[in-house]
């Protein structure tokens, strides 16, 4: 897998370009080779079959595949669910190997020229799709190419079927039918890759290395071009019944429903699919950005809606027709069983703090072996706040910086932090006194999601590194710098031996976060090994306030109570992979088991044949499955977990040394820690990146330097611009530079 990439555009990650490579066995890359091969050839025929079905020759082969199979215990049933949806679940399953099979990271350095990225190169800046890599443009045009040439086909093949009527009041109408079943089969296939990129510890993210917070952006665009063509397949549909006088009068005369609340058993169901596309319209419309930042809560808890639009569009279609999507809502049920037994764990927190630039910190407790990367997220729900509000962060410390912690940096910007901020602030304000009566609130509860990040930690794997942050921005880059003196105190695999760190703040007062990493503390000999430059742009004032040096203090709170196993889970994020494994495979396997006991003892035998209930029977059979034969697992793997714990150990003294680490004042740091000697302040500017880019690539040379972003949109469009203009128009000698972003944005 390429250890560089921050954005992969299908399914299967090209061998490294650069930075570190594996060492392995001839045998074991043999056989990840094979497997790679494998599951190439069987996304490629997925894919394949999906975008010629709308051809005429196409949709014949599928007719005989049908009648080869159809007399199989599952019908047609099973053999939609083996062309549509069994392809994304063998790929589950051989990528479950292929992570397994490839076991730790071993690296040696490669040497190699600079060279362009599909996947690191920005081609569109500005628009709607923000910031957009030259791979990711590619799979936008493929997706768009798909609508076009299905649309078209199915509009001849459509014209060719109503030629023969008569009258064109006829033709209009069925043609109006017919090509709002044709947009509906087309957002039926292009659900069956919305759901993939919001499972947030799919195997298949972590099998091309794409993190949950840059997959989200996939989703985003997925779902506007799925509720457009559902959109269009309902209201051609309406017309088509408004123009026959029928929209609002029953459709026959024994009929007991007007036509758009029709419920059918043998044939689509209206109603159903009414409500799925009003559940569809609220989601989308939430989700828009001028209601999305003005009223996030709305967003969110509108969202949830996924499940009413998932139920009845099964009850819509049918089961035979769900299948077409069946196999990655499969997969998103799977994630979202086991975030739910994840988030039910209390995490305690071992400390926090309130810097005085209105940032908290907070030290979540972590098992020993709980395995993550830095430029990791996790979601955070403190109990005492809110049972049903659930946060991102980015996680600000190294896996090396303790074994038995992990810390993140809140900024307080809405109502929910300004709420933790006060907690902390009241808490660590009781007298021994007060503390009786406030005895519930002595301590923050979390439960935690996560952590989610990157298989491969790509940031290692360039020996040149800019780091653009902009405000809290700065937080996953802490957790950067960490990692790296970390490493190089300990001789572990680390690339980067030049890093600039550029960071534009509005006031001063939050410039003591960069102190929150103590370099000389981990690693004394850093400056041997490490060329490091910090640049600080305080935007919003002239010049240094008189009372620079004189560091207010950082309100903290004493260590909260530990409890034995109240650390966080490890079941989701980059959870072990064995386990994961087994949890898809049985799952899968259930839900093989359940559909042909159903066939055999009730829907054989009963002649069942209503579609809308067949399809109430297939999701039912999708979640016991998963309850059942994964939730089986899930409790297995809990228990190892707990075991490998307990083998462990939980040392008290370990967790005193780092938290009393974590706990240490400003004043005894300095006012910019040990980073003064290479940290350039420049107030009342922003930073200028042509001349930062060109003072690199003079200094640099002929290389391949990583470019991080964290920050707002209007940053990082304006790194990606920069980039995108020095590499189209670099000299041989300057470096290329690879545009990654970090920003997470629901």
């Amino acid at each position: 897998m390429d250890e560089n990439t921050v954005h992969q555009p299908l399914l299967l990650s090209p061998t490294p370009e650069t930075g570190y490579v594996k060492n392995a066995s001839f045998s074991v890359s043999l056989a990840k080779l094979v497997l790679r091969v494998v599951m190439w050839v069987v996304f490629i025929l997925w894919v394949a079959i999906t975008f010629l079905l709308p051809a005429e020759f196409t949709s014949n082969y599928v007719n005989i595949l049908f009648e080869a199979t159809g007399g199989s215990v599952f019908g047609i049933t099973g053999s939609l669910f083996l062309l549509f949806s069994a392809p994304i679940l063998v790929i589950s399953f051989l990528a479950v190997a292929y992570l397994v099979i490839s076991g730790e990271e071993k690296f040696h350095k490669k040497k190699s020229y600079p060279s362009f990225r599909l996947w690191t190169f920005p081609v569109i800046v500005d628009g709607p799709f923000g910031v957009v890599s030259a791979a990711e443009f590619i799979g936008i045009l493929l997706f768009a190419v798909y609508v076009i040439w299905a649309v078209y086909s199915y509009v001849l093949r459509t014209l060719h079927h109503v030629g023969d009527l008569s009258s064109f009041k006829e033709q209009s109408y069925l043609f109006l039918k017919i090509m709002g079943l044709r947009l509906g089969s087309i957002g039926i296939f292009c659900l069956a890759f919305l759901f993939l990129p919001v499972a947030r510890g799919s195997v298949l993210l972590r099998l091309i290395d794409i993190p949950f917070e840059h997959a989200t952006k996939y989703h985003v665009w997925l779902g506007h071009l799925t509720m457009v063509l559902f959109t269009l397949h309902g209201l051609l549909y309406v017309i088509a019944w408004a123009m026959e006088g029928r929209l609002l009068e029953m459709a026959s005369v024994n009929a007991d429903f007007i036509t758009i609340l029709e419920w059918k058993d043998i044939g689509v169901a209206n109603l159903p699919g009414v409500i799925s596309l009003v559940a569809g319209l609220l989601m989308w419309v939430t989700s828009l950005p001028p209601v999305r930042k003005l009223n996030f809560e709305l967003f969110f808890y509108t969202h949830q809606l996924y499940v009413v639009f998932v139920l009845f569009l099964a009850l819509h279609v049918g089961d035979f027709i769900f299948c077409f999507a069946a196999g990655a809502i499969f997969l998103f049920m799977l994630d979202r069983f086991l975030r739910f037994c994840q988030s039910r764990k209390i995490v305690e927190i071992i400390s926090a703090k309130c810097h005085p630039c209105g940032t908290v910190e907070l030290v979540l407790s972590k098992p020993a072996n709980l395995r993550y990367n830095a430029l990791s997220f996790v979601f955070l729900q403190v109990r005492e706040l809110s049972w049903l509000q659930w946060h991102p962060f980015s996680v600000s410390s190294s896996p090396l910086d303790g074994k038995y912690h992990m810390s993140i940096l809140i900024k307080v910007l809405g109502e929910w932090t300004a709420k933790l901020r006060d907690n902390i602030l009241h808490i660590s304000e009781a007298t021994p006194e007060e503390e009786q009566p406030l005895k519930p609130q002595t301590k923050l509860t979390a439960s935690i999601e996560g952590p989610y990040g990157h298989e491969s930690p790509y940031h290692l794997m360039y020996e040149n590194l800019v780091l653009i942050a902009g405000g809290i921005g700065i937080s996953p880059f802490l957790a950067i710098l960490s990692d790296i003196l970390h490493r190089i105190r300990k001789g572990k695999p680390c690339l980067p031996r030049n890093v600039s760190i550029i960071w534009a703040v509005k006031n001063s007062t939050e410039l003591p976060l960069l102190s929150t990493v103590d370099m000389e503390s981990i690693c004394p000999f850093y400056s041997d090994k490490l060329n490091l430059e910090t640049h600080v742009y305080v935007t919003r004032e002239s010049e240094p306030p008189l009372e620079e040096g004189n560091v207010r203090s950082t309100t903290t709170c004493p260590a909260f109570p530990m409890f034995k196993g109240r650390s966080m889970s490890g079941l989701v994020g980059t959870g072990h992979k064995v386990w994961s494994g087994l949890y898809i495979i049985s799952s899968t396997l259930g839900l093989i088991i359940l559909m042909a006991l159903l066939e055999i003892f009730y829907i054989n035998p009963y002649g069942i044949t209503t579609w809308w209930y067949k399809g109430l029977l297939l999701i039912a059979c999708m979640t016991v499955s998963i309850v059942v034969f994964g939730g089986a697992v899930v409790g297995f793997w809990h228990l190892w977990e707990t075991r490998m714990s307990e083998r462990d150990g939980y040392e008290d003294d370990t967790i005193k040394v780092d938290t009393t680490q974590h706990n240490e004042t400003l004043t005894e740091k300095g006012f910019l820690g040990v980073t003064t000697s290479s940290t350039r302040i420049k107030y009342g500017a922003r930073p200028d990146f042509k001349e930062i880019f060109a003072y690199l690539s003079k200094r640099w040379g002929s290389v391949d330097a990583g470019v991080l972003v964290c920050g707002p949109p209007t940053l990082q469009a304006s790194v990606a611009k920069e980039i995108r203009s020095h590499n189209i128009g670099r000299d041989k000698d300057h470096p290329i530079f690879h545009f990654n972003s970090h920003s997470f944005d629901l």
